[in-house]
């Protein structure tokens, strides 16, 4: 019962936060908020991959050139920055990576 009473707050605390803005229609963002909300998806992604890139095994930093999840993320940026082609960057990531894993040992073939 504690994990379902768990999950109806958590979902209610979400909604609300959610509902909160379009409850008042007529709220108006300064441009200096607005402009700073820009960039929230970029910063969340980043927060999300990047210790998955450092840290692959969850807890060292792995900075070595056996790092098949930093190598393939420094790649995937870099097919980003060429082509700005998000399935382009996704598809070339995901070989890039499966690739390094094969070559490194780490995935048979």
């Amino acid at each position: 019962m504690e994990i379902w009473s768990l999950i109806l707050g958590m979902a209610a605390i979400t909604f609300a936060i959610r509902y909160s803005l379009f409850a008042w229609p007529n709220l108006r963002f300064p441009p200096v908020i607005r402009q700073g909300l820009h960039y929230v998806p970029t910063a969340v992604l980043t927060a999300i991959v990047v210790p998955g890139m450092l840290m692959p095994d969850g807890e060292h930093i792995d900075l070595a050139l056996d790092n098949a999840y930093l190598l393939a993320g420094l790649g995937a940026i870099l097919i980003a920055a060429l082509t700005r082609h998000l399935l382009a960057t996704i598809l070339g990531g995901l070989l890039l990576f499966f690739l390094l894993r094969w070559a490194l040992g780490q995935l048979p073939l």
